[in-house]
Protein backbone atom coordinates (compact mmCIF):
# COMPACT_ATOMS: atom_id res chain seq x y z
CA UNK A 1 0.00 0.00 0.00
CA UNK A 2 1.36 3.33 -0.20
CA UNK A 3 0.04 7.07 -0.50
CA UNK A 4 1.11 9.82 -3.05
CA UNK A 5 -0.15 13.00 -3.91
CA UNK A 6 -2.08 13.01 -7.51
CA UNK A 7 1.08 15.29 -8.60
CA UNK A 8 2.87 11.78 -7.81
CA UNK A 9 1.14 9.80 -10.34
CA UNK A 10 2.49 8.04 -13.06
CA UNK A 11 0.59 8.12 -16.46
CA UNK A 12 0.55 4.41 -16.04
CA UNK A 13 -1.17 4.81 -12.17
CA UNK A 14 -3.42 6.79 -13.59
CA UNK A 15 -4.44 5.40 -16.50
CA UNK A 16 -4.77 2.06 -14.28
CA UNK A 17 -6.59 3.50 -11.42
CA UNK A 18 -9.07 5.29 -13.50
CA UNK A 19 -9.70 1.82 -15.03
CA UNK A 20 -9.80 0.15 -11.61
CA UNK A 21 -12.64 2.66 -11.01
CA UNK A 22 -14.71 2.34 -13.96
CA UNK A 23 -14.57 -1.11 -13.21
CA UNK A 24 -15.40 -1.07 -9.37
CA UNK A 25 -18.10 1.87 -10.18
CA UNK A 26 -19.95 -0.76 -13.06
CA UNK A 27 -19.60 2.06 -15.81
CA UNK A 28 -21.40 5.29 -13.46
CA UNK A 29 -17.91 6.48 -12.66
CA UNK A 30 -17.71 9.97 -14.75
CA UNK A 31 -15.42 12.33 -15.81
CA UNK A 32 -16.57 14.92 -13.17
CA UNK A 33 -15.66 11.80 -10.52
CA UNK A 34 -12.44 11.35 -11.95
CA UNK A 35 -11.79 15.63 -11.27
CA UNK A 36 -13.26 15.40 -7.53
CA UNK A 37 -10.65 12.81 -6.56
CA UNK A 38 -7.74 14.06 -7.98
CA UNK A 39 -6.18 17.31 -6.01
CA UNK A 40 -4.63 15.65 -3.01
CA UNK A 41 -3.95 12.29 -2.07
CA UNK A 42 -4.54 8.94 -2.97
CA UNK A 43 -4.14 5.41 -0.63
CA UNK A 44 -3.37 2.94 -3.26
CA UNK A 45 -3.06 -1.02 -2.50
CA UNK A 46 -1.85 -3.36 -4.97
CA UNK A 47 -1.61 -6.68 -5.90
CA UNK A 48 2.15 -7.22 -8.07
CA UNK A 49 1.63 -4.07 -10.10
CA UNK A 50 -2.00 -3.54 -10.44
CA UNK A 51 -4.15 -1.28 -8.14
CA UNK A 52 -6.84 -3.20 -6.57
CA UNK A 53 -8.06 -0.48 -4.07
CA UNK A 54 -8.40 3.12 -3.78
CA UNK A 55 -9.40 5.79 -1.81
CA UNK A 56 -8.55 9.51 -2.38
CA UNK A 57 -8.86 12.16 0.24
CA UNK A 58 -9.46 15.69 -1.21
CA UNK A 59 -9.76 19.19 1.31
CA UNK A 60 -12.82 20.90 0.78
CA UNK A 61 -14.59 22.99 3.79
CA UNK A 62 -17.75 21.87 5.32
CA UNK A 63 -20.31 24.57 7.12
CA UNK A 64 -21.80 23.55 9.76
CA UNK A 65 -23.17 25.61 13.28
CA UNK A 66 -22.36 28.67 11.81
CA UNK A 67 -18.38 27.76 11.32
CA UNK A 68 -16.60 26.58 8.17
CA UNK A 69 -14.60 23.15 9.12
CA UNK A 70 -11.53 22.23 7.35
CA UNK A 71 -12.46 19.04 5.94
CA UNK A 72 -10.82 15.34 4.52
CA UNK A 73 -13.38 14.43 1.90
CA UNK A 74 -12.86 10.40 0.95
CA UNK A 75 -13.84 10.11 -2.89
CA UNK A 76 -13.16 7.20 -5.29
CA UNK A 77 -13.20 4.27 -2.63
CA UNK A 78 -12.55 1.18 -5.16
CA UNK A 79 -12.13 -2.20 -4.93
CA UNK A 80 -11.28 -4.02 -7.85
CA UNK A 81 -14.59 -6.18 -8.10
CA UNK A 82 -12.79 -9.70 -7.79
CA UNK A 83 -10.93 -8.91 -4.67
CA UNK A 84 -14.27 -7.56 -2.83
CA UNK A 85 -14.91 -8.74 0.70
CA UNK A 86 -10.85 -9.60 1.20
CA UNK A 87 -10.30 -6.49 3.56
CA UNK A 88 -9.17 -4.32 0.80
CA UNK A 89 -11.71 -1.55 1.66
CA UNK A 90 -11.20 -1.84 4.91
CA UNK A 91 -7.43 -1.51 5.03
CA UNK A 92 -7.90 1.69 2.60
CA UNK A 93 -10.22 3.18 5.00
CA UNK A 94 -7.86 3.02 8.14
CA UNK A 95 -4.87 4.55 6.11
CA UNK A 96 -7.69 7.33 5.20
CA UNK A 97 -8.69 7.98 9.09
CA UNK A 98 -5.14 7.94 10.00
CA UNK A 99 -4.66 11.04 7.47
CA UNK A 100 -7.79 12.58 8.04
CA UNK A 101 -6.81 12.87 12.36
CA UNK A 102 -3.68 13.84 11.88
CA UNK A 103 -4.19 16.69 9.67
CA UNK A 104 -7.84 17.77 9.27
CA UNK A 105 -10.82 18.49 11.61
CA UNK A 106 -13.80 16.35 10.05
CA UNK A 107 -13.47 13.57 7.43
CA UNK A 108 -16.98 13.26 5.91
CA UNK A 109 -17.62 10.71 2.50
CA UNK A 110 -20.92 10.50 0.18
CA UNK A 111 -21.96 6.76 -0.67
CA UNK A 112 -24.06 4.44 -1.88
CA UNK A 113 -25.80 1.48 -0.46
CA UNK A 114 -23.15 -1.50 -1.46
CA UNK A 115 -20.76 0.62 0.87
CA UNK A 116 -22.53 1.74 3.82
CA UNK A 117 -21.76 -1.76 6.26
CA UNK A 118 -18.41 -0.80 5.92
CA UNK A 119 -18.73 2.79 7.10
CA UNK A 120 -20.60 1.71 9.69
CA UNK A 121 -18.66 -1.17 10.51
CA UNK A 122 -15.83 1.57 10.62
CA UNK A 123 -17.84 3.67 13.24
CA UNK A 124 -18.48 6.74 10.52
CA UNK A 125 -21.51 8.94 12.02
CA UNK A 126 -24.63 8.81 9.64
CA UNK A 127 -25.55 12.54 8.94
CA UNK A 128 -29.12 12.24 10.05
CA UNK A 129 -29.95 16.12 9.34
CA UNK A 130 -30.16 18.08 6.36
CA UNK A 131 -27.65 18.71 3.83
CA UNK A 132 -27.06 21.61 1.48
CA UNK A 133 -24.77 22.95 -1.25
CA UNK A 134 -23.25 26.80 -1.33
CA UNK A 135 -24.10 27.82 -4.49
CA UNK A 136 -23.30 31.35 -6.48
CA UNK A 137 -27.07 32.11 -5.84
CA UNK A 138 -27.14 31.07 -2.40
CA UNK A 139 -27.70 27.67 -0.26
CA UNK A 140 -29.60 25.33 -1.86
CA UNK A 141 -31.70 22.27 -0.80
CA UNK A 142 -29.46 18.81 -1.39
CA UNK A 143 -32.34 16.19 -0.42
CA UNK A 144 -31.33 13.25 -2.13
CA UNK A 145 -27.93 13.35 -0.55
CA UNK A 146 -29.57 13.39 3.12
CA UNK A 147 -29.35 9.91 4.02
CA UNK A 148 -25.68 9.21 2.16
CA UNK A 149 -23.31 11.24 4.04
CA UNK A 150 -21.17 10.12 6.96
CA UNK A 151 -18.55 12.02 9.29
CA UNK A 152 -15.54 11.56 10.86
CA UNK A 153 -15.29 14.15 13.83
CA UNK A 154 -11.97 14.64 14.63
CA UNK A 155 -11.94 18.39 16.69
CA UNK A 156 -15.53 19.41 15.20
CA UNK A 157 -17.69 19.32 17.92
CA UNK A 158 -20.76 17.82 15.26
CA UNK A 159 -24.84 17.68 15.30
CA UNK A 160 -25.40 14.90 13.51
CA UNK A 161 -28.94 15.90 13.52
CA UNK A 162 -28.30 19.56 12.16
CA UNK A 163 -27.35 20.85 8.31
CA UNK A 164 -24.41 20.80 6.76
CA UNK A 165 -23.13 22.42 3.88
CA UNK A 166 -20.61 21.61 1.26
CA UNK A 167 -18.92 23.96 -1.04
CA UNK A 168 -20.27 24.08 -4.96
CA UNK A 169 -18.25 21.49 -7.84
CA UNK A 170 -19.60 20.35 -11.19
CA UNK A 171 -20.76 17.01 -11.08
CA UNK A 172 -22.04 15.43 -7.57
CA UNK A 173 -21.92 18.14 -5.07
CA UNK A 174 -21.66 16.07 -2.39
Amino acid sequence: MKVVRSSELSDVEQVKLRALLDASYDGDFGDDDWLHALGGRHVLAFEGDEVVAHASVVERVLRHQGRAWRTCYVEALAVAPARRRAGLGSAVMERVEVLIEAEFELGALSTSDLALPLYERRDWHRWRGTTWVQTPRGPQRTPDDDDGLFVWPVTAPLDVHGAITCDFRSGDVW
